[in-house]
């Protein structure tokens, strides 16, 4: 059936408006799927900050600079069997204790990761109760984080603290299991600078 020019132009004109309609119907919708996500998970993750006790994803990742810290790369069985020190780091992203111990966590790695297993473990992965066996992470967790547990080569626990505690801490613990000179009698550690976040908490 052929239309004349007129009725064809009014038949134009009609569909735009049609579309113009289906168009703007979806753009509302997904705003308002959007408003609604937001509305039912809490703060948007942008609004989380490194003090505060809100969920905004990975903290070895978005802090630390360091995402391959997580998940771990070795289990602990596997570092019992190579004789390996292990430093286990217990941890929730949602703690603001850990957000800022995971940059102390990440320059740690940078002077003894290839000597020693690193393990930042979250303690959403872990059962309701701590396991009997020493090859079980769960095993060394006392509900509190951060928490920093150092096994030495044999497997014994040479150093567990709990909190955030300082770079040099953990570092005296690591000399004493890698038989190192003191700190007093040794060239002082350089730290990487990793972003400006790391500058500013590595300074103070």
């Amino acid at each position: 059936m052929i239309l004349p020019d007129k009725k064809k132009s009014i038949v134009t004109a009609a569909s735009g408006l049609g579309l113009l309609r289906r168009i703007l119907s979806a753009s509302l919708l997904t705003v308002a799927i959007a408003l609604s996500l937001i509305l039912l998970t809490g703060t948007p993750p942008a609004f989380a900050t490194l003090t505060d006790d809100r969920y905004d994803g990975t903290i070895f990742a978005l802090y630390a600079g360091n995402g391959s810290l997580v998940p771990p790369k070795v289990k602990l069985t596997d570092s019992f069997k190579r004789n390996k020190p292990v430093l286990l780091v217990f941890y929730t992203d949602d703690s603001s204790d850990s957000k800022q111990y995971a940059i102390v966590v990440s320059q740690l790695q940078e002077f003894y990761g290839r000597e020693a297993d690193f393990m930042p473990i979250t303690v959403d992965s872990l059962p309701p109760k701590p396991s009997p066996e020493l090859t079980e992470p769960s095993h060394y967790y006392e509900g509190f984080v951060p928490q920093t547990v150092i096994l030495d080569q044999s497997g014994k626990v040479v150093f567990n603290e709990k909190g955030q505690i300082s770079f040099e801490q953990v570092d005296d613990a690591f000399r004493k299991v890698f038989d190192l000179l003191p700190r007093e009698k040794s060239l002082p550690r350089k730290r990487r600078v990793v972003n400006e976040l790391n500058v500013e908490l590595s300074t103070k």
